[in-house]
């Protein structure tokens, strides 16, 4: 079965209308193939306190070949200052690796 390299990216947003509008620029601009949100509580450091908020999780699966403009593109439209950037190679078998190529534009 073939194998098909991928990238997952983690980042979050303030809210489920910041969240989808982010997600749905990366997916027009074919910076990833599919956004999945998933509302949090998160407890954090920031500016020397420890902070508490709900946020929305973004985990946003790509193709190393669109890595460096989804950071790029992220960092612009991002509506945090330091937004959360985690990201894991990864990789799909069959139909799966297939369609998220397509929908690159890798094709």
């Amino acid at each position: 079965m073939d194998h098909t390299p991928l990238e997952l990216v983690l980042t979050s947003e303030a809210d489920s209308e910041r969240a989808e509008a982010l997600a749905r620029a990366l997916l027009e601009r074919r910076l990833v193939a599919c956004a999945s949100l998933r509302p949090s509580r998160s407890l954090y450091h920031w500016q020397g306190k420890i902070e508490t908020g709900s946020e929305v999780l973004l985990l946003l699966k790509t193709h190393g070949a669109r890595l460096a403009e989804l950071r790029a593109v992220l960092g612009q439209l991002h509506s945090y200052t330091t937004p959360m950037w985690i990201h894991w190679s990864a990789a799909s078998e069959g139909d799966y690796g297939r369609w998220l190529l397509d929908e690159l534009g890798l094709l």
